[in-house]
């Protein structure tokens, strides 16, 4: 089990922010056929409903896009997640083939337009603090100078983003996780975090429920349980 709490400072410029959260025991895959024919399926249906002009009215999207406004950094230079995989989806590119929980993750971002963090749970460091070895994360907002090494981008400059930390320093914002606790081959431990900028609860466990449906299929998981924050 983790705790995970949000700062005063995300809560004084984001006061509507709710987090919703998977965790959950889960058997990852390189490539699942099964999840990629329902991604495929969606894809196709979601190409025939929406346009790139459409990401303009998802409250997901345009809420996320505020928060990095309120906390210091340009959204259009650092593009969240949810928002940038729903632009690749509508300007016809294929998605990225990652891993099976990754995957499956980018198609709940996909469908619901947030920004979820996928993290292997046995990599997030535990304070000497924390009772019982129970590990942590604090959503805050990042730091000038703050080392962070964003998955597949290298060194990224993460000042006036939301992050996650953990005792041993950044491992989440919504433009990308942290090489750290990537999730891997060898995840047999996910947390996955819904960041609801919108304020929309509902919506929030919607997607983690979602996300729990689709490691229940592809995942050999029962689903795990959710946090809410």
């Amino acid at each position: 089990m983790l705790t995970i709490q949000v700062s005063s400072e995300i809560r004084e410029r984001c006061p509507e922010f709710v987090g919703t959260a998977v965790f959950a025991s889960v058997s990852n895959s390189e490539f699942n056929e099964e999840l990629w024919q329902e991604i495929d399926r969606f894809i196709a249906d979601y190409r025939q409903r929406y346009t790139t002009d459409s990401i303009k009215q998802m409250p997901s999207i345009e809420a996320t896009r505020t928060a990095y406004r309120r906390c210091g950094k340009d959204p259009s230079r650092y593009r969240p997640s949810g928002e940038a995989l729903v632009r690749r989806t509508l300007q016809g590119k294929d998605l990225y083939r990652v891993n099976t929980l990754v995957d499956l993750i980018n198609l709940a971002s996909i469908a619901f337009g947030y920004s979820i963090g996928g993290f292997d749970a046995d990599k997030i460091s535990v304070s000497s603090g924390s009772p019982a070895g129970t590990p942590t994360l604090l959503l805050g907002i990042g730091r000038e100078g703050e080392p962070y090494e964003g998955i597949g981008r290298g060194p990224l400059n993460i000042a006036g983003l939301p992050v996650y930390r953990d005792a041993l320093g950044g491992i989440g914002t919504p433009t990308s996780d942290h090489e750290r606790t990537k999730l891997s081959l060898e995840t047999t431990h996910l947390l996955s975090i819904v960041n609801g900028y919108d304020g929309n609860r509902e919506n929030t466990t919607a997607c983690a429920e979602y996300i729990q449906e689709l490691l229940r299929r592809y995942c050999t998981s029962d689903g795990g349980h959710l946090i809410q924050f």
